[in-house]
């Protein structure tokens, strides 16, 4: 087995492994290897073009999702880029065009119709011709992993490998909001009525910088400690409809603060897993997409009501939507709607994985 080493080696692997909650998949010989708590990459070294889909992927694995303004999705794929669907997902077609790095993490959509994509290794891309186009806007950012992204009237913030980020939607500038996440993996992000931004963390827990504070503040009351670590990973931020937030982690549940995250009580000892990859506030329930399947509460986590028939792929890698434009969800075998909040479609026409295999992220 590869020792963690700091820096760069090649190794050769055989095996999976799992770590932090997840699973480090690995499909080749040689790789080039790095280690960044808590993911661990490894890039294949073969030419990945030299036999067409060598790993056997059809339908591209769908790490991000979002609907633009005029109610159209772009799903972002790990390894085969950005795909935009017009008909609820029903047929979608590659765009992206001016992306260089295929690897998307993150997207977000502002009301003017301008659509942002954070990569892997590439920073950020910005189009605003429905996805035909894209160009870099990536100037400032210290690191150019992008885990979030998050439009708020006319700013955008990213959840950056060196914390956390601010672009005008009309500059191409990004700067660091204030000092103290330095070299901190952000992995989302939210934004309360009062303007109070939260950030989930990787170590930290979750963050929060207001207005009226000259810094970023640890709320991690009541977060349950992540074993051999710090504090527990935070994968989802979201504001649900009572303004209480509610955070997903990595390994450790759902949590909830109805104190501007000074207090964190536990949602999910119902919940079947642990590992949180999406939440959806909506109509007074929540929906939390897991690494075994989706599930519901209307009750603020009493009972957990499984929401999985015709869930083909039940390791769900992100969570959008609303009672009024139905559930998405993407996962390694594309993506699936939900109109009923209960039942589930594959909704993949055109949406190919290609060629290109991806290098191996635990998210």
């Amino acid at each position: 087995m590869a020792q963690f080493v700091k820096g760069w080696r090649t190794v050769f692997l055989t095996v999976a492994m799992l770590v932090g909650g997840g699973v480090l998949h690995f499909m080749g010989e040689a790789a080039s290897y790095a280690q960044d708590p808590p993911f661990f990459v490894a890039i294949p070294v073969a030419d990945p073009s030299s036999s067409p889909n060598p790993f056997g992927q059809s339908v591209a694995s769908v790490q991000a999702l979002v609907m633009d303004s005029h109610g159209a999705i772009y799903a972002g794929s790990f390894g085969h880029g950005i795909f935009r669907s017009a008909d609820r997902g029903s047929t979608w077609v590659r765009v992206g065009g001016g992306v260089t790095d295929p690897f998307i993490l993150s997207l977000s959509s502002t009301k003017d119709g301008q659509v942002y994509a954070g990569t892997f290794r590439g920073g950020v891309f910005r189009s605003r011709d429905d996805g035909n186009s894209w160009q870099p806007v990536s100037t400032g950012l210290k690191r150019l992993e992008v885990k979030a992204l998050l439009a708020v009237d006319q700013e955008l913030f990213a959840g950056t490998g060196d914390g956390v980020y601010r672009l005008r939607h009309s500059d191409d500038h990004w700067i660091p909001v204030t000092t103290g996440l330095d070299d901190v993996l952000v992995h989302a992000l939210a934004r309360s009525a009062d303007g109070t931004l939260f950030a989930g963390t990787s170590g930290k827990g979750v963050v929060r910088f207001s207005p009226r504070s000259s810094g970023w503040v640890r709320m991690h009351h009541g977060l349950k400690d992540h074993e051999g670590m710090i504090e527990n990973f935070i994968r989802v931020l979201v504001i649900d409809h009572e303004q209480h937030l509610v955070a997903g982690t990595f390994d450790g549940g759902v949590f909830r603060s109805g104190d501007g995250g000074q207090t964190w009580r536990p949602i999910s000892r119902a919940l079947p897993n642990d590992s949180i990859r999406g939440i959806v506030s909506s109509d007074g329930s929540l929906v939390v997409a897991t690494g075994n399947g989706i599930f519901k509460t209307v009750d603020h986590g009493k009972q957990w009501i499984p929401v999985n028939k015709g869930l083909t792929n039940q390791a769900i890698q992100v969570l959008i939507g609303s009672k009024e434009t139905g559930l998405y969800a993407g996962t390694s075998s594309g993506v699936f709607r939900s109109d009923d909040g209960s039942s589930w479609i594959a909704v993949n026409e055109g949406l190919e994985a290609g060629v290109a295999p991806p290098p191996f992220l635990f998210r």
